[in-house]
């Protein structure tokens, strides 16, 4: 063999094992840390929040949730209406936008003719970039007059026997709120219903055909069901935006700091008290109570996701049909 069949030989060998496992462990070693360090920092939060906040719990305890006062002149503190107005906007953005969402993502997968689909799926992803400042300057010069002027009135006269649609019309609502929100977080349930739809296979399209379903039947028995879990993952994720919002809430809401029954009244939000009042704040009560709202709005945005998963993981077990990501 000569010299030049020699070395060519030597450069096609391949590169040795413990340089392979060497570059191997150090990859290793760098997915470890990064996996490492979303609980650490997410420790860090909770530690921020609870020594923040310590000062307002030592004071209130359990009554600063159960407690609707809130009066930072007499150093009196109550969340409860925070915690009605968050939970209550984000259940009727919910209400509002996951049957729009879900219904405009079937109709793009499953029925739109090719050259719609896409020019409607860029301008939902538009909607998604659109900053909540903007959507709340549209909600006070569009939004809400039309809703005071035409919309309000109409549901009060159609409504009116129920507690929810009585009272004063302001503009400023509750109801206004959740309008606003589920403008927002239906660009998110819609893309990602979109993306979790195109993910069932197709055979399941075609068995439901054969056996002689429409497409629509089709859709409804064998699409939709397969997809079950996605589709949950979608609204979690829009229910995790609605819950955090502050801009667009804070300008549209009214900010009162009460818990009533009508929809048109005035609300307010955890998110919406901390930006509004946080810079304002000059009492080391107030500023921990501040804290202590931010940390219940953690552990409200925790708890209700976590029970989300849990439900959509048992459908999805007991149906055995959906998305093995959640």
């Amino acid at each position: 063999m000569t010299a030049l069949e020699e070395t060519a030989v030597r450069s096609a060998q391949p590169v040795s094992l413990e340089r392979a496992n060497y570059g191997d462990r150090v990859f290793k070693l760098v997915l470890t840390a990064a996996a490492f360090l979303i609980p650490i920092l997410l420790g860090f939060l909770v530690y921020e929040l609870w020594s923040g906040s310590r000062l307002a719990i030592d004071r209130f305890g359990f009554d600063f949730i159960t407690s609707s006062t809130w009066d930072p002149v007499a150093e009196e503190f109550g969340a409860l209406p925070l915690i009605f107005g968050t939970l209550l906007s984000s259940l009727i953005a919910l209400v509002i936008a996951v049957p729009l969402s879900l219904g405009v993502a079937i109709y793009l997968t499953e029925f739109a003719p090719k050259a719609v689909r896409q020019p409607v799926a860029f301008l939902i992803g538009l909607l998604a970039a659109i900053p909540s400042v903007v959507y709340g300057l549209w909600g006070i010069f569009v939004l809400i007059p039309v809703l005071r002027t035409t919309a309000f009135p109409l549901l009060r006269d159609a409504l009116g026997f129920l507690p929810l649609f009585q009272g004063a019309i302001y503009g400023p609502s509750m109801l206004a709120a959740g309008i606003i929100l589920a403008i927002m977080i239906m660009p998110y349930v819609m893309s990602v219903s979109r993306e979790v739809l195109l993910a069932v296979p197709n055979t399941q399209r075609e068995a439901a055909l054969a056996l002689g379903a429409t497409r629509w039947e089709a859709v409804i028995t064998a699409v939709v069901p397969y997809a079950r879990s996605g589709l949950g993952g979608a609204v979690i994720l829009g229910l995790g935006r609605a819950l955090g919002e502050t801009m667009a809430v804070t300008m549209v809401i009214g900010n009162r700091h009460e818990v009533a029954a009508s929809l048109f009244a005035p609300g307010y939000t955890m998110a919406a008290a901390i930006a509004n009042e946080f810079s304002e704040a000059v009492g080391d009560l107030h500023l921990s109570a501040l804290a202590f709202v931010a940390f219940v709005l953690f552990l409200v945005t925790v708890l209700v996701n976590a029970g989300a998963r849990l439900l959509i993981w048992r459908v999805a077990r007991g149906s055995g049909a959906g998305s093995s990501a959640l």
